[in-house]
């Protein structure tokens, strides 16, 4: 997916909520400042100096776009922080004693200007550069593949055993209660996850680029698995319940009736909203993978989201997967 951070808010401001890729970028780039308060800071001045443009583009764009810039550490200084700053630095840069206020970007705001401003072959290239660099960290933290990125999450494990064991419970009651139909295990699962991230199996996995041989479970976070087993072992119930009621067994539709009443139940939304959100938000982050039915859930992610995949933990929880699979394997098997 090739991305305009000029036209794209939250791909700005995912790079930017990336801790990890921000600290990479500032050694990488090279870009010097006025260290103050333990925070890098560089003025308007120096900003329109180093983009090659006029101070009155800068102005125009901190005009433009107050609320993102001022969120991610750009800073009108007055007063008592004013003078302290003029007193460390102002002859540094030349700022004239009767100055009132003083516009000065952290390298993360400032790093957002590169984003906006179109005017600059300095911004345009810094913005390919911060692109590398995000697109590079995101593979040497994922060995290459984001496939599997959402198992870096430590309650992946337990939400994907868990889910394992209402799944029987579903397609035990599909075999015991329903009429048969070859495709009745295909059919209510994609209902399923058409109920709760409006895609089907097939373009889930189209989206993700996913192989014919890859298990799509073993890809989903483990939010939208909560909602998966939530769902299974309740419609398992439903369907016994209503079958001991007929005392015959369902045919597809009246299974298919369960599933409508059961999903309009006002306790769903929340839990939806958020596995939507969490679902679309990460994947656009971290997989490049955009899902067009859930593009009202995208949202940037937080700083803690990034730690909890391409951090530490996430790296040994990875390392300690891999060194116990055969007894996952057999947690999952367990009957």
């Amino acid at each position: 997916m090739v991305k305009d951070l000029t036209n794209s808010r939250i791909d700005r401001q995912n790079i930017l909520n990336n801790e990890l890729a921000v600290t990479e970028i500032r050694e990488k780039s090279g870009i010097k400042g006025i260290s103050w308060n333990g925070k890098i800071y560089i003025t308007k001045e120096m900003t329109a100096d180093f983009f090659e443009v006029d101070i009155r583009t800068v102005s125009r764009y901190i005009e433009q776009n107050t609320d993102e810039l001022t969120s991610n550490g750009y800073e009108v200084l007055k007063g008592k922080k004013l003078k302290d700053f003029v007193h460390d630095f102002g002859k540094d840069i030349n700022v004239p004693s009767k100055t009132t206020q003083l516009g000065l970007f952290d390298f993360k705001a400032f790093m957002n200007l590169a984003m906006l401003l179109s005017e600059s072959e300095k911004a345009k290239a810094l913005r390919q550069m911060i692109l590398d660099i995000v697109i590079d960290l995101i593979n040497k933290k994922t060995g290459g593949g984001t496939k599997y990125i959402n198992q870096k999450d430590k309650d992946f494990v337990f939400a994907s055993i868990q889910e394992e064991n209402y799944r029987r419970q579903f397609t035990d009651a599909l075999k015991d209660y329903v009429e048969d139909y070859k495709f009745k295990y295909a059919h209510f699962t994609d209902l399923i996850y058409v109920s709760i991230f409006k895609e089907k199996a097939v373009e889930y996995k189209k989206i993700l680029d996913l192989k014919e041989s890859d298990k799509i479970r073993d890809t989903f976070y483990s939010e939208i698995l909560d909602i998966i087993a939530a769902y299974e072992i309740g419609l398992a119930d439903e369907i016994k319940k209503e079958y001991e009621k007929c005392n015959e067994v369902l045919s597809v539709e009246q299974v298919e009736n369960i599933l409508k009443d059961f999903e309009q139940m006002a306790l769903w939304k929340p839990l939806i909203k958020r596995g939507r959100t969490k679902m679309a938000s990460r994947d656009m982050a971290l997989r490049e993978a955009f899902h067009y039915q859930l593009s009202e859930y995208i949202q940037p992610l937080d700083k803690d989201e990034y730690q909890k995949f391409l951090g530490a933990t996430g790296d040994e929880l990875e390392k300690l997967m891999q060194e116990n699979q055969e007894v996952l394997k057999r947690l999952k098997d367990r009957k």
